[in-house]
């Protein structure tokens, strides 16, 4: 067993292996842009980008990647899946630039005899040919043993015959696939402390699957068997249920076996970011370092506790993730969760007014609404009965829409008691509501800031008549800031929520001493 620290690899192959999900397919400037992410923020040590052979597109995007490692010094760090077939894959990989080979070969007999249709020796010669030829050519020779884990199973003898044929042909890494991700941590640590003792002096890498949720555990009982290599993806994208999270990964094996790792934590959630958006694959709210939600408290007794001396805090501190710590505000909210947001917002309440707000804080808890940080003065200025942040009342509105007809909108506003009567048009009610709005706000020299992002949601199993949730994320001078609106209609939600942002602003405006 192996537990003394030493640096660990990690090979990343969101580009290759993460294209594999369903519904995944990347551009290639959006292959470099993640590319860029992976070796020069993050700090990855290798990427798998493609595999060889599949498009013109591909091989295009392949080349751009290779061509910026080359000029960025990263040439050696990019490699790319290729088959059993001569010449085919190693031109390929030529043509765009590449040096490194990841070549596909059967790990399993059943994979060589049924797929293949060939016998071990034949496999094996077909083997030798490509390698000798991609080593001639002056490539990197890695070797996947597809379906490894399978074939170890079933037949160990064939994985040892294999392993025998190859390991004095220049090839660099062995990678021991895991292709269903059906073994356990004990099965890993086991067949693979026999593949190292075996083989001492090759280079083993473990490629791991999620199929029973076990990835991550898997990649420690391999680092803990002696591989010193393991492939990941950003937010566990892969086949089925994805591959090992780099993310996950990373930390665990920094924090809980002491490794070295490459890896630049500060730009896990960046990167994550970046992935999602290309691949269209939204990664869970409560997915371990990079979920939006990992380091919010909700309990008011967490919050308490941090207060009082950091009594719920572990190694996982938002800071070291360039994240911040939050704490949740709804029906189980205490007052240190009410105390922390307060502080947040730079607000200061007396202790009898904290109950009141408190109070009003979990009635609405009660009623399933969420309840953000932004929404927190509003709150505060009707249990308060304060009128500092009713900068902007809707009085009336009035929104028709049709289909294949431009929607319009006739609102009645008042602004700093100033009453005014607008219309507007537009792609949709809410399109045809900023626009009336807009021009009634250049009136008071204030512009709507920018849409980022813009969720509409109804509690899981809610009815026809359920409420509709409306979070809008806004652009403010480079500053992410989030409202919320909350009504049957969910075009009058996204309306409270635009609302809410106008409110807040000009209230800042106010109290800079700028006029509106």
């Amino acid at each position: 067993m192996s537990t003394q620290s030493r640096h660990i690899q990690l090979m990343d192959t969101t580009l290759r292996d993460g294209e594999q999900t369903q519904g995944v397919s990347y551009a290639p400037d959006e292959k470099l842009s993640i590319a860029k992410a992976l070796l020069q923020a993050l700090q990855v040590d290798r990427i798998e980008v493609a595999s060889a052979r599949v498009s013109e597109g591909e091989k295009h995007a392949v080349k751009q990647i290779n061509d910026w490692a080359r000029k960025e010094g990263f040439d050696g760090r990019v490699e790319v899946l290729g088959f059993v077939d001569h010449t085919l894959s190693v031109d390929w990989i030529l043509e765009a630039g590449g040096s490194v080979i990841n070549l596909l070969t059967k790990g399993s007999e059943k994979h060589c005899r049924d797929q293949l249709g060939k016998t071990l020796q034949q496999h094996v010669d077909d083997i030798l040919k490509t390698v000798d030829y991609a080593l001639s050519k002056g490539l990197t020779v890695n070797v996947y043993l597809e379906d490894w884990s399978n074939g170890y199973r079933d037949n160990r003898n064939y994985v040892f015959a294999l392993m025998d044929s190859l390991q004095r042909n220049g090839i660099n890494h062995f990678m021991l696939p895991d292709t269903l991700g059906v073994m356990s941590p004990e099965e890993v640590f086991e067949n693979l402390s026999d593949m190292c003792n075996r083989y001492p002096e090759l280079q083993f890498d473990f490629h791991p699957h999620n199929d029973y949720g076990l990835a991550t555990a898997n990649a420690m009982a391999a680092v803990r068997a002696g591989i010193n290599s393991i492939h990941c993806t950003i937010n566990c994208l892969g086949e089925r249920a994805g591959n090992a999270s780099l993310a996950q990964v990373s930390v665990v094996l920094r924090d809980k076996m002491d490794m070295e790792l490459s890896i630049n934590e500060s730009h896990l959630m960046p990167t994550s970011h970046l992935v999602e958006n290309f691949s269209g694959k939204r990664v869970a709210a409560n997915a371990p370092i990079i979920g939006t939600d990992v380091f919010t408290q909700t309990a008011g007794i967490h919050a308490d506790g941090d207060q009082k001396g950091g009594l719920y805090k572990s190694k996982l501190v938002p800071e070291r993730f360039s994240r911040i710590h939050s704490y949740a505000l709804g029906k189980m909210s205490g007052k240190a969760s009410l105390k922390k947001n307060l502080e947040l917002l730079e607000l200061d309440l007396s202790e009898e007014n904290q109950k009141k707000v408190l109070a009003r804080i979990v009635k609405l808890g009660d009623s399933k609404q969420t309840i953000t940080t932004e929404d927190l003065p509003f709150i505060i200025a009707d249990v308060l009965e304060s009128k500092n942040y009713q900068h902007i009342k809707l009085i009336n509105c009035s929104i028709t829409s049709g289909f294949e007809l431009e929607s319009t909108v006739s609102l009645r506003v008042d602004v700093n008691g100033k009453r005014h009567v607008a219309s507007g048009c537009g792609n949709g009610g809410f399109d045809a509501f900023i626009d009336a709005i807009n021009k009634v706000m250049k009136l008071h020299d204030y512009t709507l800031p920018e849409l980022l992002d813009y969720e509409v949601r109804i509690p899981k199993g809610g009815h026809t008549s359920a409420l509709t949730e409306c979070v809008i994320t806004w652009d403010c001078d480079n500053h992410k800031r989030k409202t919320r609106g909350v009504h049957s209609n969910q075009v009058f939600a996204a309306i409270l929520a635009a609302l809410r942002i106008i409110n807040i602003q000009l209230h800042e405006k106010k109290q800079n001493g700028e006029p509106s």
